[in-house]
């Protein structure tokens, strides 16, 4: 709940923003919207948020960019191995891994790093998957790619649905 509470809460922020870095010219760049829904139960209401996104680099180094509607920069994850950091216009925070960065914010890890596979359209290499009629299942979450477009939806309870449409390459 808190992950999609900060999410919708960076989104929408549209005064504070981060600085644009250039990426370098060498490594993966995969860009288009991205939206986030926690599912609500009788006591909590549901949340979400949505914004654009670029995804830098890979599993094992990278970054991660949310711009709000407005086309400001509010958020920025990165990360290398023993590192990941999440700045916003206000804070920087340092995590010892991109799992521990999305378990603070959700409460439990997002894969992120498989993020890289699922967009476009395959299981990541470094964990088993089930293939289902739609798509395939991995590390807890149902994957349903039909490109240029994938809807992730987490097994667990609350459940967590991640849908995301990729741009045309530049």
């Amino acid at each position: 709940m808190r992950f999609a509470a900060t999410f919708l809460a960076l989104a929408l922020a549209g005064c504070a923003q981060l600085p644009q870095t250039p990426p370098p010219g060498t490594e993966t760049r995969l860009s288009g919207r991205i939206s986030v829904t926690v599912a609500g139960n009788v006591h909590n209401r549901g949340t979400g948020g949505a914004a654009s996104f670029e995804l830098f680099g890979g599993p094992q180094a990278g970054r991660l960019e949310l711009t709000s509607p407005l086309g400001s920069l509010v958020a920025r994850a990165s990360w290398q191995p023993g590192r990941a950091t999440l700045q916003t216009p206000n804070d920087e925070r340092r995590f010892d891994d991109l799992d521990a960065l999305t378990r603070e914010l959700l409460g439990e890890p997002v894969p992120v790093a498989a993020l890289f596979d699922w967009l476009n359209a395959r299981p990541w290499p470094a964990a088993p998957h089930q293939a289902t009629p739609g798509g395939f299942e991995q590390l807890g979450w149902r994957i349903e790619p039909k490109l240029p477009a994938l809807v992730a939806t987490r097994l667990a309870e609350p459940t967590v649905t991640l849908r995301a449409r990729l741009e045309a390459a530049e």
